[in-house]
C-alpha cells in the first residue's frame, strides 16, 4: 500500500537556541511571520519513494572484514583503488588505515595515526568526529615523480595548541582538522616506512559536529591536464545547527565549502600547499574571498565523485532536519546553503517554506533530493555516495548514478544520463540478494551482528566504495565487514 500524501505542519521556532545563533533565529522568525503557516513545512515531498517500482536487485558477498579498534567494529569511512601498487585502502575513523588485497584475503594495518610516535592526538570520541577522510595521489605507485608514496590525511584533532590557520570565531575551539601529507620511502611497502606527517593546513572547528568531509583527485585528469594532481576538499560547516555563524555564504570563511588545492605546492598564506591559479575566486582581485574555495553553500559534504564518461562532479550534501540532497558541482558554484536547504528557503530546524523552490536565480540546485520524513528512512537521514557506474560488470547498474542514505542504509538511484531537475520522484530503490532472498542493507548488517554476538544495529552508517573493473563496495560502522556487490 502506498502511503498517504503528509500534510504541511506549521513552522516552530527551535528550542534551547544558542545565544550565537539568536540574531539568526530573530531573523528566521521574522521570516516565518511573513510566509503563511500553510506555506511551511518539515516534509515538502508529499509523495513518498516508491517502495516496489522499478526496483534493481544485485547480490551482495562479504569480501573482507576489518579487525576490531577499542573492542568495537570498524567505522569505515572511505575505499579507494590504488592501481599502482595493486590494492585498495580503506580507513577507519578511530585513526587507521588498512590495505585489502585485491582478492580480499589480505588485510594489513599500513598506518595508525594514533601511535605516540606522530603526536596527532586524533579526537574521535564521537559519532562525527575522527579520521575524516584520506587519499592517495595519483602518481604514488610511480618511482621518481613528485606524488610518490604520497597519501593525504583528513582528521579531528583534540591538539588545539598549535595556531590554527583559519579560525572561524565563535562556538569555542572544540577541536582542530588538519590535513596531512604522509610520504612513503617504498610505496610497494606493506605498512608505511616514511617519517613523520607534514600538517598542510590547520581549521579552528567551532563545534563538536560537521567537522571535515571527503579528500579526493580527479580521476579524470592526466599529467599535463590543469586539474591532475589538485586535491577537492570537502569542508562542513563547523557544526551546531543551521550555520549559526553563516560561514557557508561567506567567501572569507573556509567553513562551508568544497575546496581545491595543490597539495605539492607553496603559494598558500602558511606557504605549505598551492592555490590553483585557475580557481574561481583565486584571481579575483578581491581580499575578502579565500582562493581556496571551488564551490560554496555546503553544509556537510560528506562524499563526493566524478563521472568518469562525462566529467560531472556530484556531491552528497547532508542536510538539516528536512532536505537530503545530491548536486553537481562547478567551479564558483553556490549550492545555496545556509539560505537553502535543498530546492526550498531555508527558515529554521523545524521548517522549509513551500513558496517560490527553487526561485533565486544563479544557485545550483540538487538534481535530486529527498525528505527525511519518508517512511523508507529513519529520522536521521543523511545523504551519502555518489557513484556514477559506467562498467557492464553488474549489468543493473550501468549508467545509474547510485547514492545512499547513511543511518538507513537504503540504496537509490536515477538516470546519470537524464539527471532530474530535483525532488524525489525519480529515485527507485537498490536492493540486495543474498542466501536466496532480498534484502535491505541493514537487513544484510542486522544479521551479521547477530550471528558476531554483538549488540543490534538499528542503523547501517553505510558508505560506498570503488575497485577495479567495475566493482562497488559497501561499507558500515556496525560489524566490520566490506561487502562487494555482484551480478
Amino acid at each position: 500500500m502506498t502511503p498517504s500524501p503528509r500534510t504541511a505542519v506549521p513552522f516552530v521556532p527551535p528550542l534551547g537556541a544558542t545565544s550565537a545563533a539568536a540574531t539568526a533565529l530573530a531573523v528566521v522568525t521574522a521570516l516565518a511571520g511573513a510566509t503563511p503557516a500553510a506555506q511551511t513545512t518539515d516534509d515538502p515531498f508529499p509523495a513518498p519513494i516508491p517502495p516496489s517500482d522499478d526496483v534493481i536487485t544485485v547480490g551482495i558477498e562479504e569480501f573482507a572484514t576489518l579487525p576490531d579498534a577499542d573492542g568495537e567494529a570498524a567505522r569505515m569511512m572511505l575505499l579507494v583503488d590504488e592501481p599502482g601498487t595493486a590494492r585498495l585502502f580503506v580507513n577507519d575513523m578511530r585513526g587507521i588505515v588498512y590495505t585489502v588485497s585485491y582478492d580480499g584475503t589480505t588485510v594489513t594495518q599500513y598506518v595508525d595515526l594514533r601511535e605516540p610516535r606522530w603526536g596527532l592526538d586524533v579526537e574521535a570520541s564521537r559519532r562525527e568526529r575522527g579520521f575524516q577522510s584520506f587519499a592517495v595521489h595519483p602518481q604514488f605507485g610511480e618511482p621518481g615523480a613528485p606524488g610518490y608514496g604520497k597519501l593525504y590525511a583528513y582528521t579531528d584533532t583534540s591538539n588545539t595548541a598549535p595556531p590554527a590557520d583559519f579560525v572561524p570565531g565563535g562556538g569555542g575551539d572544540s577541536q582542530d582538522t588538519i590535513l596531512l601529507e604522509w610520504t612513503a620511502m617504498d610505496a610497494a611497502s606493506a605498512v608505511y616506512d616514511g617519517g613523520p606527517p607534514r600538517e598542510l593546513l590547520r581549521v579552528e572547528q567551532p563545534f563538536g559536529n560537521h567537522n571535515g568531509g571527503q579528500l579526493g583527485f580527479n580521476p579524470l585528469a592526466a599529467p599535463g591536464d590543469p586539474d591532475f594532481g589538485l586535491l577537492y576538499v570537502g569542508s562542513a560547516d563547523g557544526g551546531s545547527g543551521g550555520d549559526p555563524l553563516d560561514v557557508s555564504q561567506n567567501l572569507a570563511s573556509i567553513l562551508g565549502k568544497m575546496l581545491r588545492i595543490d597539495p605539492l605546492g607553496s603559494d598558500s598564506a602558511n606557504g605549505q600547499y598551492g592555490i590553483p591559479p585557475d580557481n574561481p575566486f583565486a584571481g579575483d582581485g578581491d581580499p575578502g574571498t579565500l582562493g581556496e574555495i571551488y564551490a560554496y553553500g555546503v553544509r556537510n559534504p560528506q562524499r563526493f565523485d566524478w563521472d568518469v564518461r562525462n566529467g560531472n562532479l556530484f556531491v552528497a550534501d547532508i542536510g538539516q532536519n528536512i532536505v537530503e540532497e545530491v548536486s553537481l558541482v562547478t567551479a564558483g558554484a553556490n549550492l545555496g546553503w545556509n539560505d537553502w536547504e535543498g530546492s526550498f528557503r531555508f527558515l529554521s530546524r523545524r521548517a522549509v517554506s513551500l513558496v517560490d523552490p527553487r526561485g533565486e536565480a544563479g544557485l545550483s540546485y540538487p538534481v535530486v533530493e529527498y525528505g527525511q520524513l519518508d517512511p523508507l528512512l529513519q529520522r536521521s537521514s543523511a545523504a551519502t555516495g555518489v557513484v556514477a557506474y559506467r562498467d557492464d560488470a553488474l549489468p543493473q547498474l550501468t549508467d545509474q548514478l547510485l547514492f545512499g542514505d547513511g543511518p538507513s542504509g537504503e540504496v537509490f538511484y536515477v538516470s546519470a544520463d537524464e539527471l532530474p531537475d530535483g525532488g524525489q520522484d525519480a529515485m527507485r530503490r537498490v536492493l540486495f540478494r543474498q542466501d536466496g532472498e532480498t534484502k535491505t542493507f541493514l537487513q544484510v548488517i542486522q544479521e551479521k551482528v547477530v550471528a558476531q554476538g554483538r549488540e543490534p544495529a538499528t542503523r547501517a552508517d553505510l558508505r560506498f566504495g570503488t575497485g577495479p573493473e567495475g566493482q562497488v563496495f559497501l561499507l558500515n560502522k556496525r560489524d566490520g565487514v566490506i561487502r562487494r556487490l555482484v551480478p
